[in-house]
């Protein structure tokens, strides 16, 4: 069954947090919620953090579950061992909340938070590659121990970034590990969404909707700015929005064609004193509602 979440990222941003500073968390899940009618939300530095049921209950008040949250993964500084009891707390909090998918990227030596140009993040070779995925797959086979999918997030200013990344590293990757195909950081580092989600749907159990205006990915890469000045300039946006360069129709087509039926969700962080969240909210879940009834998804 397709349901339409959002990420709590476009009121109140969690890596830059003076972003959405001045708005009320209540006013977050009223118009996630109760206003726009999403079905559920992901994980954000508002909500409780370490109690899932206070979790469950405050999501459940204005309508909304808990779709999944944010893991960093370092196991390109620690071992297996130690990631697997770094997880598990974060584990624990999804099954009690229901959720059947853990959001996961590698951030050991990610540059997406730094002040420094997204061209100096760091790329794995073939071995490296290869060592780091098979690391990926038992993660993910622990997980699945627990009936949850590790959907690896590829991220903008990560060792999984471009559609090479991508490819590669789900070649290095076994049947336990799943992909979150996010269309804005797949248009952002290079891939055509589409191609790319073609390629991979058969292991897409997470579907991030996020849009991407092409002037300001340009001035990122123009002027080597980073990751962040990348999102405070807007260069991410919702479906729908006219200045967005994404087509969000072929996507839903693919994901109708392979029998998606997990979460679709807007992840697109912008700052809220400029961009409106409930009007572009608004805007982004009734185009993907328009476009995934049209495509047969719905």
């Amino acid at each position: 069954m397709i349901r339409f979440g959002t990420n709590p990222i476009a009121w109140a941003n969690d890596d830059d947090q003076t972003l959405g500073a001045n708005i009320p968390t209540a006013r977050i899940l009223d118009e996630a919620g109760r206003q726009i009618g999403f079905d559920g939300i992901e994980n954000g530095h508002r909500w409780p953090q370490n109690d899932p049921e206070a979790l469950r209950a405050l999501l459940a008040g204005y309508g909304l579950a808990f779709v999944s949250g944010w893991h960093s993964l370092n196991l390109l500084a620690n071992t297996v061992e130690e990631e697997k009891k770094a997880i598990q707390p974060h584990l624990d909090k999804l099954k009690h909340n229901g959720c059947t998918v853990a959001i996961c990227c590698e951030t050991s030596n990610s540059v997406q938070g730094l002040a420094q140009p997204l061209s100096t993040r760091p790329v794995l070779d073939a071995a490296g590659m290869a060592a780091f995925g098979a690391k990926v797959e038992e993660i993910a086979a622990y997980c699945a121990a627990q009936g949850v999918d590790l959907v690896y997030h590829h991220h903008m200013g990560t060792v999984v970034q471009s559609p090479e990344d991508i490819n590669a590293f789900m070649a290095a990757t076994g049947p336990a590990t799943k992909l979150l195909f996010d269309a804005g950081h797949c248009y952002f580092g290079g891939g055509d969404p589409a191609d790319v989600l073609r390629r991979h749907v058969g292991r897409v159990r997470h579907f991030h909707a996020k849009n991407v205006r092409p002037t300001v990915r340009a001035k990122v890469e123009g002027e080597g700015l980073s990751f962040m000045d990348g999102v405070r300039a807007g260069v991410f946006t919702v479906p729908g929005d006219q200045d967005g360069a994404i087509d969000f129709a072929p996507l839903l087509q693919i994901l109708a064609g392979a029998g998606y039926d997990g979460w679709i969700v807007i992840e697109a962080e912008q700052d809220p004193d400029l961009r409106n969240p409930l009007l572009y909210q608004t805007l982004g879940l009734a185009t993907l509602k328009r476009l995934s009834k049209a495509a047969g998804l719905i």
